[in-house]
């Protein structure tokens, strides 16, 4: 289950934005939502920064309990029948 990184029950806020004329007018063109696109992409983006600080700060956990891992198994490795 994915969560929202953010409140999508949050009020829309305007906001000024340049982008490439040309850009803008082929995804008129193609009916494309720029508000709803820019907040689906902005989604992404948030999501990813968070799981990549996430790593960063938990990196020696990780490090440390793939360690005890390799020396000490887990703790199913005698019940395993495979």
């Amino acid at each position: 289950m994915l969560v929202d990184p953010y409140n999508p029950d949050a009020p829309k806020k305007p906001a000024n934005l340049s982008i490439n004329s040309d850009l803008l007018r082929q995804a008129k063109s193609y009916n494309i939502n720029l508000s709803q696109t820019l907040e689906q992409r902005l989604v992404e983006l948030v999501r990813e920064s968070r799981r990549q600080e996430w790593l960063r700060e938990n990196q020696s956990a990780l490090v440390e309990y793939n360690s005890k891992i390799e020396t000490r198994g887990v703790f199913s490795d005698s019940l395993r029948r495979f």
